[in-house]
C-alpha cells in the first residue's frame, strides 16, 4: 500500500464490516456504514485499487480437509545473505501443507505455520523438508492445541466464537 493513501472514517467502516464478513453484500455493506450503495461499491473498488484491500479469504476446517494436527516450527537459517532469504522464503511458502510464513527479526528467523494429518505427517515434514535443506542450521516445533482469532484492529471480538 502506498504511504499516500488516506482513509477517512467511511474507509475504515466499510474495511471493518469486509474483516468480519469478507460476503456481506454490497447492499449491506453500505446500509452498515450509512451510504448509498453505488458509492460503497466505489469506495471498495478504490480501497482494491490503491492496494488496502488485497483479497477476500476463507475460513477453512482444515480438520474436514484430513489436517487436524497444526504446528509452529521455529526455524534459524545458516546464512543471513538477502538472496539465501528470498530464496529460502519462496522455497518454504511452496511446500505442502504451509498455512503462512512470517519472517521475524530475533533468535529465530521464521515461524511457519503448517497444517498436517497426523504426528507421522508432521515429522516428515519437518525431516523431509527442514532437516535435510542445508539453509536451515535449527528447526523448534511446537503444537498447536488451539486457534483463535483476535479483534484485530477494530476492536473486540465475541470471545467465545470460533473463527
Amino acid at each position: 500500500m502506498p504511504n499516500d493513501v488516506r482513509l477517512d472514517d467511511t474507509d475504515r467502516a466499510i474495511l471493518e464490516a469486509l474483516s468480519e464478513d469478507a460476503r456481506l453484500p454490497n447492499n449491506a455493506i453500505a446500509e452498515r456504514v450509512g451510504i448509498a450503495p453505488s458509492t460503497c461499491l466505489q469506495r471498495i473498488r478504490a480501497l482494491r485499487r490503491s492496494g488496502v484491500l488485497r483479497g477476500f479469504h476463507a475460513e477453512v476446517d482444515l480438520a474436514a480437509l484430513g489436517r487436524p494436527l497444526q504446528a509452529m516450527i521455529a526455524i534459524r537459517l545458516t546464512v543471513h545473505k538477502r538472496e539465501q532469504i528470498d530464496a529460502f522464503t519462496q522455497h518454504v511458502r511452496g511446500l505442502p501443507g504451509v498455512l503462512s510464513v512470517f519472517h521475524l527479526a530475533g533468535a529465530t528467523d521464521y515461524l511457519v505455520w503448517v497444517a498436517a494429518a497426523d504426528a507421522q505427517d508432521l515429522r516428515e515434514f519437518v525431516v523431509d523438508h527442514l532437516a535435510t535443506d542445508p539453509a536451515v542450521a535449527h528447526a523448534e516445533t511446537s503444537l498447536i492445541y488451539e486457534h483463535r482469532r483476535g479483534p484485530g484492529i477494530w476492536g473486540a471480538a465475541d470471545p467465545g466464537a470460533e473463527r
